[in-house]
């Protein structure tokens, strides 16, 4: 039975893409930018939790100080933007569905909730495994080697640490999500994916050296091998969402 063609629209022109594209942007930057003020009322619970790991593992006498009147302020400022970012994820994967959508078939749009859900549950379940996994052990290692010093670690430099191990993690366990995307649309296959297992093996430690915040071993083991196994999830699920390529 063929795929039935997507409902007849009228052609949208390069600028009317571009301003289609603007519009969807600008709902999420209002939408951002009440989140990150309502943020901004709580930032410093934020900001506590988001430093607890490094505070868990610092060392008798060692402490996180800061260096210049602002640095407290830029803190808790990006502090309550990684939390209206985890809060407003939904609403972006919302949007940028909503920008693909007329280019695809009707049975295709009814997987924006799926795409939506599937896509959020992902993005905070890799922030989570960067706060409640990744960061203690690194956190724990790298201060280890530095237990004969005292520590005394810069506001700025400590959150900026912890916000990439974050954001990083969160970012990489999407690829399940935008592999099961590129099969839906027929751009990869699982077969493909699966034959091109030992570059990607090799993608992923680059990425992995690039995501960490510190490029040490143990901190890209950590990031690599999840980015292993979801890579084969999203193969996986790519088998299971474009039965034409099993053949």
């Amino acid at each position: 039975m063929t795929q039935a063609a997507p409902e007849p629209e009228r052609g949208m022109s390069f600028l009317e893409h571009l301003d289609e594209l603007r519009s969807r942007l600008f709902r999420i930057a209002v939408l951002y930018a009440l989140l990150l003020a309502g943020c901004w009322a709580i930032s410093d619970r934020i900001l506590t939790f988001l430093m607890a790991p490094i505070r868990e593992h610092l060392f008798a006498g060692g402490d996180i100080v800061f260096l210049t009147l602002t640095e407290p302020f830029l803190v808790y400022m990006k502090a309550s933007a990684i939390g209206a970012l985890f809060i407003a994820s939904p609403y972006v994967l919302w949007q940028l569905w909503r920008f693909v959508a007329p280019g695809l078939y009707r049975n295709e749009r009814r997987s924006a909730a799926l795409f939506i859900v599937f896509g959020t549950a992902l993005f905070v379940a890799g922030g989570a495994f960067g706060y409640y996994v990744a960061m203690p052990a690194c956190a724990r290692w790298l201060l280890a080697l530095g237990s004969p010093f005292k520590a005394q670690l810069t506001l700025q430099s400590a959150f900026q640490f912890e916000s990439r191990m974050i954001i990083g993690a969160g970012l990489v366990f999407e690829m399940p999500a935008i592999i099961v995307l590129l099969a839906r649309f027929g751009i990869v296959t699982p077969g493909l994916l699966i034959r091109h297992f030992r570059l990607a093996v090799l993608v992923i430690a680059i990425v992995a050296a690039v995501v960490t915040p510190s490029g040490d071993a143990l901190t890209m083991a950590i990031f690599a091998g999840p980015m292993v196994g979801l890579y084969l999830l999203g193969a996986g699920v790519a088998w299971l969402v474009a039965p034409k390529a099993r053949a």
